[in-house]
């Protein structure tokens, strides 16, 4: 053997035909190499399709969301085209990055961005199994290289240019760099771009914040999202299958103990699911009025080579004044309640021969079903396709295939477009804001009952008549201009304004909600009981014109009519203008401008615009305190003192009740005629919220007041949100009461008034008298 190999050692002692062999063999292998080397060139200039420059994979093509920022620094929600927002590689915790290597590329700490052995198995498949690409390629795939070819060769092209973006990426990123950009890039499914976003939308957490088996859950949907996508039911023992392969690979890599492995294969998915496409979410309706607040902004702030910013791309920060934790509570309280509230209008409505509607004849229902048609989507959309309108109108009786809302989940049905316009008008809305009147920060703000099916938002765009809420204008004014004090005391007796004043075609006299009259009141005690007659000799007394202007200053920002009628709430205001101007009163007689954005950054932190409320007086501290004072009456001894102890009246629709609070509370209530909405304000130092209730028309509403009043239909969704807002300490919301000026030279102490009412007095007012 010895000498064999001798003899054969030396190439040119070789055979003739051995030697043809071991040259055809050499040839081509160097022109294989050659090959590779010249393909790598080519593609590297572009021939395969243009490359990404350096400065391209410095700043890739992403569509950045832009963030809305709540007060406590939580996601409220994204504008986004793909809703993504990078976070830095210190923001992601080891269970993920642990999770992430163990099971897509085991050496990515060892190699440059190329595993040799799977490109040489993709190389010699033509790609066909994917050729378990590093996670630096998987980048690179999804960052320039977007879909794969079907026809192999073409395949082939586009992974030799993934392995040339994999090198220069990482020549240019650390690794760290790498895995975050890696986690930002890929599509979760679901609205969930990026980390950040699943972490959000599967597990209502931060990404620093997710536990082993969560980062699991992500990691395994990377191998395909679509195939693994926990929202599916039919997929889930998928998702937990493929999510205990990579417990596997954690095991498999030393990061977790045969004994970790083992317990958390055994676990649930734990998702905890917070959705956020725009119709969804936290605060839609904040988000659809603030979409448009930023619209106007950016029309008015062009960036600094006169482009315009993309509200959807450019990865904006909006730090708003919404509160995540009152939003919830808030929207808890709206759906507690309406739900509740719904159940006894549907039973009433049984025996309603027009339904929903009351006081309306055939002909008046025709007209406001049509008047419904010509301003829906469907009506627009057939409008701008070029369809005629006797078409569009006959499409709305043909039935079609829809899902509708329902308070225990959408409903899957066949209807025509007309019943489902009818089937709507059923459901009362609502509407509920916050404000902290000392800075006009807004915290809360629910615009409906549920944004996909009723979009019209009853906070700021709908304007209905307030009711008595718009008493306690009338009272400051005649405190304000007449230094009246609570105590004063005014005869329960029909008052008229004769024609001819103020404009009035003819003599106005009010009637009491109640019915009776006689006795006396305390100014105290007509406004918490709401008398009608009362209020209008205050607003005789300080004219019509005083107390519009003083609204007006206040920063009500509707027309009001200088009438007398105002004093009993025919004035249509919004309920977000109603609790602006409300909160000066509550902040000794300043006006703070509301405000909903605190401030803007571009996507590199840089602020491109700070808001500052701007503040202005209205009335003095004094007669605000006094004010404050009076409206305590309400929830006392009014028609807000349900708020308090066990009142029964209401049963069942009393949602949540008793409530039992115990601090000290401002409010009032209002009622329009015939029930046709329902008002609740209530004030404490910190803090002022409003309710609305109602139908879409003021021709839907309960039969009688007793369910139809504010204190019935509006005041329990504010207890309810107070109560969360009280169990939630650091949100640090009022139990004081409201501070006493240093200087008060009203009376307030109604045993040193000698005029002071006499409630032993057969008239006087049982507490919850009702309110009109």
């Amino acid at each position: 053997m010895i000498r064999t190999f001798q003899k054969w050692s030396h190439f040119d002692q070789a055979p003739t035909e051995f030697k043809k062999y071991i040259i055809w063999f050499w040839k081509l292998a160097l022109y294989g190499i050659g090959f590779i080397i010249l393909l790598f060139i080519i593609a590297g200039v572009g021939a395969f399709g243009k490359m990404p420059s350096f400065e391209r994979l410095e700043n890739p093509d992403n569509n950045l969301a832009t963030e809305i920022i709540g007060s406590d620094d939580r996601i409220i929600g994204t504008f986004a085209v793909e809703n993504r927002t990078p976070v830095h590689y210190t923001e992601l915790p080891k269970n993920l990055i642990d999770a992430l290597v163990s099971t897509e590329d085991e050496r990515f700490y060892q190699h440059s961005g190329i595993d040799f052995r799977g490109t040489m198995r993709a190389v010699l498949k033509l790609g066909s199994d994917g050729g378990a690409s590093t996670i630096t390629q998987q980048l690179a795939k999804m960052m320039f290289t977007k879909r794969m070819n079907s026809n192999k060769l073409t395949r082939l092209f586009q992974k030799v240019k993934e392995i040339i973006i994999a090198i220069r990426l990482e020549k240019r990123y650390s690794k760290d760099e790498i895995i975050a950009m890696y986690l930002n890039q890929y599509d979760f499914l679901n609205q969930a771009v990026g980390i950040r976003s699943a972490s959000r939308i599967y597990f209502g957490k931060e990404p620093n914040e997710l536990l082993t088996h969560e980062s699991a859950m992500l990691v395994g949907m990377l191998q395909n999202s679509s195939y693994y996508n926990p929202l599916k039911k039919s997929r889930l023992e998928n998702v937990k299958s493929r999510r205990n392969v990579v417990f596997a690979q954690m095991y498999r890599n030393d990061k977790i103990s045969k004994a970790e492995k083992d317990s958390l294969q055994h676990t649930d998915l734990g998702l905890n699911v917070h959705r956020e496409s725009h119709k969804e979410g936290l605060a839609p309706y904040f988000r659809e009025y603030l979409r448009a607040y930023m619209q106007k902004w950016i029309d008015q702030n062009p960036k600094a080579d006169g482009s315009k910013y993309d509200l959807y791309t450019d990865g904006l920060k909006i730090y708003v004044s919404i509160d995540s934790r009152m939003q919830e509570y808030a929207e808890e309280a709206v759906n507690a309640h309406m739900a509740n509230l719904q159940e006894a209008f549907f039973k009433e409505q049984k025996t309603n021969k027009t339904a929903p509607f009351r006081s309306l004849t055939t002909e008046e229902i025709d007209k406001t079903i049509n008047r419904a048609m010509r301003v829906s989507e469907r009506w627009r959309k057939m409008k701008e396709a070029g369809v005629s309108e006797k078409e569009i109108i006959a499409s709305f009786d043909k039935k079609a295939e829809m899902s509708v809302f329902s308070w225990k989940g959408e409903i899957d049905t066949i209807m025509t477009p007309r019943d489902s316009i009818y089937y709507y008008k059923h459901f009362l809305r609502t509407g509920f804001v916050a404000i902290e009147p000392q800075t006009g920060l807004v915290k809360a703000w629910v615009g409906g009952i549920d944004y996909r099916h009723f979009m019209y938002d009853a906070v700021e765009k709908q304007k209905r008549q307030v009711g008595s809420t718009f008493k306690p204008f009338v009272y400051i004014t005649a405190i304000n201009q007449m230094q009246l004090s609570p105590c004063n005391v005014y005869p329960n007796s029909r008052y008229t304004i004769p024609a001819g004043k103020y404009g009035l075609p003819q003599d106005w006299s009010p009637d009491n909600s109640d019915g009776n009259y006689g006795g006396t009141y305390t100014l105290k005690s007509a406004l918490a009981n709401s008398v009608n007659v009362i209020s209008a000799r205050l607003i005789d007394e300080v004219t019509p014109t005083t107390v519009a202007e003083l609204a007006n200053r206040a920063g009500v920002k509707s027309e009001i009519p200088h009438v007398p009628s105002i004093c009993l709430g025919s004035v249509e205001l919004s309920l977000y203008e109603l609790i602006s101007a409300m909160g000066s009163f509550a902040n000794k007689g300043q006006h703070v401008e509301p405000i909903v954005v605190l401030r803007i950054q571009d996507k590199n932190g840089l602020v491109l615009e700070e808001f500052v409320p701007e503040s202005s007086e209205v009335v003095s501290e004094e007669s605000s305190y006094v004010l404050m004072e009076m409206m305590k009456g309400v929830t006392e001894s009014g028609t807000g003192a349900r708020l308090r102890g066990n009142w029964t009246s209401g049963g069942s629709l009393i949602t949540g009740h008793p409530y039992n609070f115990t601090n000290p509370i401002a409010g009032k209530t209002g009622t329009t005629q015939n029930q046709s909405d329902g008002w609740f304000v209530g004030i404490v130092p910190n803090l002022i919220a409003g309710v609305w209730v109602g139908g879409e028309d003021r021709s839907i509403h309960f039969r009688n007041i007793d369910k139809g009043q504010g204190a019935t239909m509006a005041l329990p969704i504010w207890a309810l949100f107070m109560k969360q807002c009280y169990a939630d300490t650091t949100l640090k919301v009022s139990k004081d009461d409201f501070p006493r000026p240093a200087v008060l030279n009203i009376e307030m102490d109604c045993s040193k008034v000698s005029n002071n009412m006499d409630v032993g007095d057969p008239n006087y007012p049982e507490p919850g008298a009702i309110d009109f």
